[in-house]
């Protein structure tokens, strides 16, 4: 089994899980069925106040279209196919039948009184008499659960008893003991199509045919095979769907890790470009240093600023506290650092001449 399906099928769990009663839909029948057979339980139906039409309204209504797919939404466009259910009938529900101790130690007696029983049960069939030949074709598999044929014949008259689950659960078997005989794929097949499982049917009547070719067996084929392409094709696409869903929403992530990396980069290097606007103003020793800190509006604090000598005295000094508050000053003083040349601008402007010449003197005076 694939990847893909395992996953499919995980995802189909889940789902249950959290809603049970998809599993009391018509389309699940088999599922319960197969669960019980196997002596599971299945959760009872919720009580359901509202009809399906009605709340397929309500989700119409609510649904925008800037809102992502849903796994809801991606089921039901892989259901929604329309295909002929003609001759479709309600899947049978009885407790699994007899099938036999396959363990058992079968003498020639028991295997000679098997064949007895099945002839009484050919004969049976043929009188009509169905229930009867069932129950002739039970004791003779119990007398040699080993033989395939007893289990292909009891299958071909549940088929007849319109009981297509019995004729599958027999079907298994035979074809577990003897998988290259056609006869249990050709009842399964017809037992698949009872059921509408087209898909099914179509493989298990294919099988039949290729093994031992059978005109009733292609016959059904030719029937079935239409509408098993019908939904393969449909599945294709969307699975086809999916996989562009899918890539469109990794291409998404990719460009939005892109632009979130990008955006970083930007303030990264805006972040150096700011920290290094001091680095060549005049007057200072090894040029202005990157910023200063704790000073307001001036960054976080410089590896190496901490053990400079004058910086707690230039720190406290409240002239240049409050020059460094003032967002005129620190316009021009950020300008003269980019650009030396620019001070000229600038030379009657007390307030920012003022704080070049103390800073100047502070540094310099340390030189």
């Amino acid at each position: 089994m694939d990847s893909r399906k395992l996953s499919e099928l995980q995802a189909f769990i889940r789902l249950c899980q959290q809603d049970p009663g998809l599993l009391h839909t018509d389309e699940l029948r088999f599922l319960r069925d197969w669960v019980e057979s196997m002596g599971g339980k299945i959760p009872p139906a919720p009580h359901k106040e509202k009809s399906e039409e009605k709340i397929k309204e309500e989700k119409t209504e609510s649904k925008k279209p800037e809102d992502s797919p849903k796994l809801e939404e991606l089921e039901s466009e892989e259901s929604d196919v329309e295909i002929d259910n003609e001759g479709v009938i309600e899947a049978d529900t009885d407790s699994p039948q007899e099938m036999g101790d396959e363990t058992a130690e079968i003498t020639d007696e028991m295997m000679d009184q098997a064949n007895e029983k099945k002839v009484a049960a050919i004969d049976a069939l043929n009188s009509g008499d169905l229930k009867t030949a069932i129950q002739l074709l039970t004791e003779a598999i119990k007398l040699n659960p080993r033989l395939a044929i007893l289990y292909a014949k009891r299958a071909s008259i549940f088929i007849k008893l319109q009981k297509p689950n019995a004729a599958i659960r027999d079907c298994d078997r035979a074809i577990e003991i003897n998988p290259d005989s056609a006869q249990p794929y050709k009842w399964r097949g017809k037992a698949h199509r009872l059921l509408g499982h087209w898909e099914e049917s179509a493989r298990d009547l294919a099988m039949a045919c290729k093994l031992d070719y059978d005109e009733d067996a292609s016959a059904m084929l030719k029937e079935v095979q239409p509408r098993a392409q019908k939904i393969a094709e449909h599945r294709r696409k969307y699975e086809r769907k999916r996989e562009e869903r899918e890539v469109k929403e990794r291409l998404e992530r990719v460009k939005k890790a892109r632009e979130e990396h990008e955006r970083a980069q930007r303030e990264e290097e805006a972040r150096r470009t700011s920290g290094a606007q001091f680095g060549s103003f005049p007057g200072f020793p090894g040029g202005m240093p990157g910023n200063f800190g704790g000073m307001p509006g001036m960054g976080g604090a410089v590896p190496g600023m901490a053990g400079m000598p004058g910086l707690n005295e230039i720190l406290s000094d409240p002239e240049v506290l409050a020059a460094m508050q003032d967002p005129e000053v620190m316009v021009a003083f950020q300008d003269v650092a980019q650009n030396p040349a620019n001070m000229s601008k600038y030379q009657s402007n007390p307030k920012v001449m003022n704080l070049i010449s103390k800073l100047s003197a502070k540094f310099g005076g340390q030189a």
